[in-house]
């Protein structure tokens, strides 16, 4: 008996040591998947970028004004990582018809663009990004619709729509459609114009021409039906589009093996997943959810007779969209699909009119504040514009919450975003479900998480400020060329000189400091040493574009006044207030150059003045010693210690000249200032026996000629910030004033921040244009929370 009993211990502990195996065994697999996509987060920032423009309609001659925020992308707090964010305006074949370097200080910068006239109508896209986020898919760009009419262009024919052109997708729960398991499948439809197909009809039907399936869209021409595909079967759509308009598509092929995922919310408090598979009855099956590249979920489940399930709280999920990914027992991902939970933390905004009716050329004070869910004010960074709305100007529907919370996360155009936020019921909460499960496979490269590889990085973050970026190559050979030493120069009256060494690639980074302003630039090696290179300067915007098409242009026939009205107002506000709109901010750069405080300046007006630059430095530049070998000229720096080896760095108006011959044959009635350092100077890459820098009264080099292997280049740094024109009729003689006023866009401010009552107010002034006025106040706090709110009123 005893023999017995010690067997039995025996066969428990063997049996409580394999479960606990077992159970460390999965413990460690879950622990993997976990620490591997930990890793990887952790070695990548993500950004997202918001733009608040003043409205989304434009006539060329009129002013786009925007606002940017750049946020983190995990927790919506504005994040001061880089410094510019680039700004186009593409047309249908992604050719930048506007583009603009905005400068971004704690996440936050403003600007504008000017419509040019030449403009065609159409509907552009207005996308914004940094240079750090050009390493990852363009798809996580920011991008907007807007709407340019030109009244002098008559608008292009419509093209014919053809059945063939009509877009269909399909998208079974998880990725996979599986013999023998009934799955969710979304669908989507997009018309020829690229908006999406409201109203349509359709049926699935497999290889015998049998119909096993209806669905019809529930919005935004997305919606789902549930399907069980039959072993070895095809099937494929036939969708009534429009008029004795049939569109045929396959669905996604059935496979006899594989994995299916189904997720049921039931509106309480937890989800219910389901996993099922055919070909594997058994194993482990692990569920890995993260939202916003923060791991909420991480679970693991065995198979019994091929199906598992988890039960998720909604709690432990953060706000937004989260990633569900089912992976098997080989750590592989099997199915994914994303799930959308309405946001908590938002930032409540209050504003209003102080009257719901003006007259012309009267004073209008809005009130503003700003609360969280709790009803605490709370400071808050805030945009502002209040523009006219008619048949032509509609309401922008995009705002900042929905940015932020659903579209930043999501590929593609998304239809009015708005809705799936406003009138929340039963209907919203099906049909953003449905978004959810048309998105498909998301952002990760999972091979890559699993296996710790942390993907190339080609552009660098402008943590300082703008990058200009070029690649030196040898003349003869193409090849590029490394370890060469360039200088970039800015010429004018401030200095401004960069210095790059190239890499193996011979690819060159230049740092600039508040590089402001249209202007020219110069890039070129010493032309004493080095003669055979040639220096290409690459343009800092972007070169990847989404594939989404937008929607074709049309105008209603009940537009045309309006669009002669805005023609009007355009026109008008151009002649009377051209000057007024074409005032800039001082950028308030340093005006020091980059060797800080000079040994000591000599302004050449104080001085005797000779008729060679030979006469000057010989008579009265005490730091420097002339002399004339081997038919050359040379510059020799004196300080304490003696004559330093070898030539100085001399510059005329932040252009290196390396010939000191051309140094001597300056013209000094041209120069006013020479600002000496007469110790050896380390600059980057480059080491210089001291420095010259000559500085002309016109900054334009004082005639010398350049070095014909310099590359001399137009570049506009980063944007000057334009002042919004806003006229005051605050006494009887301005009100009286003969001059017009045909402002349709009244009002626009990118810093209208409450304080720390959560409060403000602000006012202006009415046009002469008269009729219904929307105000659009949005924008985030230090934490995150965003928030947006309308206000209206009548001007009669």
């Amino acid at each position: 008996m005893k023999k017995i009993k010690g067997a039995v211990k025996i066969i428990w502990l063997l049996i409580g040591a394999l479960l606990q195996l077992y159970s460390n065994c999965r413990a460690q697999a879950i622990n993997q998947i976990t620490n591997s996509f930990e890793q990887y987060r952790h070695g990548i920032v993500y950004e997202k970028v918001f733009v608040h423009s003043d409205k989304s309609t434009y006539l060329p001659g009129e002013i786009l004004w925007f606002k940017i925020y750049d946020v983190d992308a995990s927790f919506h707090k504005l994040l001061n990582l880089s410094k510019v964010v680039y700004v186009d305006v593409l047309d249908d074949s992604h050719n930048a018809v506007m583009q603009a370097k905005i400068a971004m200080k704690n996440g936050i910068g403003s600007g504008s663009l000017y419509i040019p006239v030449s403009l065609s109508n159409g509907n552009y896209k207005l996308r914004a990004y940094t240079s750090w986020m050009k390493n990852f898919s363009p798809d996580y760009y920011f991008e907007k619709q807007i709407l340019i009419v030109n009244p002098l262009r008559s608008p292009d024919a419509a093209v014919k729509e053809t059945a063939a052109n009509y877009d269909v997708q399909f998208f079974p729960e998880g990725g996979n459609l599986v013999a023998g398991i009934e799955s969710k499948v979304a669908f989507k439809v997009t018309a020829p114009d690229g908006k999406s197909l409201a109203a349509y009809m359709g049926s699935v039907i497999d290889q015998h021409n049998d119909t096993v399936a209806r669905f019809k869209p529930l919005k935004f021409g997305i919606g789902s039906f549930m399907f069980t595909p039959a072993a070895n079967s095809t099937y494929r759509a036939v969708i009534k589009a429009g008029y004795n308009s049939l569109v045929s598509k396959d669905l996604p092929a059935v496979g006899n093996q594989g994995y299916v995922m189904q997720l049921k919310d039931n509106g309480g408090p937890q989800l219910e997943v389901t996993v099922k598979s055919a070909g594997t009855t058994g194993g482990e099956v692990y569920l890995f959810t993260h939202t916003r590249q923060i791991v909420k979920v991480a679970e693991s489940a065995s198979l019994n007779s091929g199906s598992a399930s988890f039960t998720i709280d909604k709690a432990r999920l953060g706000d937004g969209i989260s990633h569900i990914t089912i992976f098997n027992s080989a750590k592989q991902p099997v199915c994914e699909r994303l799930y959308f939970k309405r946001p908590k933390q938002q930032l409540f905004i209050e504003a209003s009119a102080d009257q719901p009716q003006y007259s012309p050329r009267k004073k209008v004070t809005v009130n503003i504040s700003a609360k969280n869910t709790s009803g605490k004010p709370l400071p808050a960074n805030l945009s502002m514009g209040v523009y006219r709305i008619d048949s032509l100007q509609h309401v922008d529907a995009g705002d900042i919450v929905s940015y932020l919370w659903l579209k930043s996360d999501l590929r593609g155009a998304i239809e009015s975003p708005d809705y799936y936020f406003k009138n929340i019921n039963a209907e919203t909460e099906t049909a953003i479900d449905n978004l959810m499960l048309s998105q498909g496979w998301r952002r990760f490269q999972w091979n890559n998480v699993l296996n710790n590889v942390t993907p190339a990085f080609n552009f660098l973050p402008e943590y300082n400020d703008h990058l200009i970026t070029a690649r030196v190559v040898t003349t003869a050979t193409g090849a590029p060329a490394r370890d060469v030493v360039v200088y970039l120069s800015v010429p004018g009256k401030r200095v401004q000189l960069y210095t790059s060494k190239s890499d193996s690639l011979g690819r060159l980074i230049f740092n600039t400091k508040q590089l402001f302003g249209p202007g020219e630039i110069i890039a070129q090696t010493n032309s004493e040493r080095d003669t055979s290179y040639r220096i290409d300067v690459l343009s800092p915007f972007s070169e990847q574009y989404t594939k989404h098409t937008k929607p074709r242009f049309g105008l209603t026939p009940g537009v045309h006044k309006a669009i002669e009205e805005h023609s009007l107002a355009m026109q008008v506000q151009n002649v009377y207030a051209g000057n007024k709109i074409k005032q800039f901010y001082d950028p308030g750069v340093d005006s020091s150059g980059f060797y800080g405080k000079p040994y000591k300046t000599y302004l050449l007006d104080n001085y005797t003045r000779f008729t060679t630059m030979e006469e000057v430095l010989r008579e009265y530049i005490r730091e420097v010693n002339v002399v004339r070998s081997h038919k050359r000229y040379h510059i020799k720096v004196l300080n304490d210690n003696g004559f330093l080896d070898g030539d100085p760095l001399v510059m005329l108006d932040d252009v290196p000249v390396f010939n000191m011959d051309k140094v001597i044959a300056i013209d000094p009635l041209k120069v006013r200032k020479l600002e000496v350092i007469r110790d050896r100077y380390y600059y980057g890459p480059s080491v210089s026996e001291g420095v010259f820098s000559f500085t002309t009264y016109k900054g334009d080099l004082g005639g010398v000629e350049m070095d014909p292997h310099a590359v001399v280049l137009d570049y506009e740094g980063l944007q000057l910030q334009r002042e919004f024109y806003s006229p005051v009729y605050d006494t009887d003689l301005a009100a009286k004033s003969r001059l017009p006023d045909f402002r349709n866009l009244l009002y626009w401010s990118p810093n209208v921040n409450t304080s720390m009552a959560g409060k403000n107010q602000l006012s202006f002034y009415t046009s002469d244009q008269k009729g219904k006025y929307i105000g659009l106040v949005q924008g985030i706090t230090s934490d995150g929370e965003a928030g947006s709110q309308y206000f209206n009123f009548d001007v009669k």
